[in-house]
């Protein structure tokens, strides 16, 4: 038995390691725009699409999956096209509450898990000149909502209510149950 991260998130591959010291990564070719889905449960079915592409092609490994959404006032915040969507993005969470759901599948020959995790995160206010020097580092343009929990030097989030790990994009007080 071994196990695969479906992911090429380096902070996924991260917090794994806190609870699997090896694994291997492979990512699925899911396309993601043609899923539909309510926002609260899309990445449930996109962490059990990429779980179960590579558990096709490794039917005797356990595969670990997970998709990170983003929710303002019921819409996805996606990871930003550009410079100015990621500045954008962190203006309208900026002194606002969203809501972070991080979808996993574990998947085996014999178990099939899928949950989802919710975070609320509380931002403070921003200031454009302080978003403008978090884009110039480009930390946030591979993230979704255009930030990242882990990025310490920039007082994006005044508090969360909910697991730290979920907002950087796996569960894993939750996964451990699991694995």
């Amino acid at each position: 038995m071994y196990y695969i991260l479906a992911s090429k998130s380096p902070r996924r591959n991260e917090l794994l390691k806190m609870l699997i010291p090896n694994f291997i990564v492979e990512v699925s070719n899911v396309d993601e725009s043609k899923i539909k889905e309510t926002p609260y449960k899309l990445s449930e079915k996109l962490s059990y699409l990429k779980a179960k592409a590579i558990f096709k092609k490794h039917p005797d490994a356990t595969v670990i999956a997970a998709d990170t959404i983003v929710i303002l006032n019921n819409e996805i915040l996606g990871k930003p096209k550009d410079e100015q969507d990621a500045f954008r993005m962190l203006k309208e969470l900026s002194n606002n509450v969203h809501d972070v759901v991080t979808g996993f599948t574990i998947m085996s020959q014999d178990k099939c898990i899928t949950k989802s995790v919710l975070t609320k995160v509380y931002f403070n206010e921003l200031t454009d000149e302080l978003i403008s020097a978090y884009i110039a580092t480009k930390s946030p343009l591979d993230k979704a909502g255009a930030y990242g929990i882990q990025d310490k030097n920039f007082p994006l989030i005044k508090k969360i209510d909910g697991s730290y790990y979920n907002v950087m994009g796996l569960p894993i007080e939750e996964m451990k149950n699991y694995l």
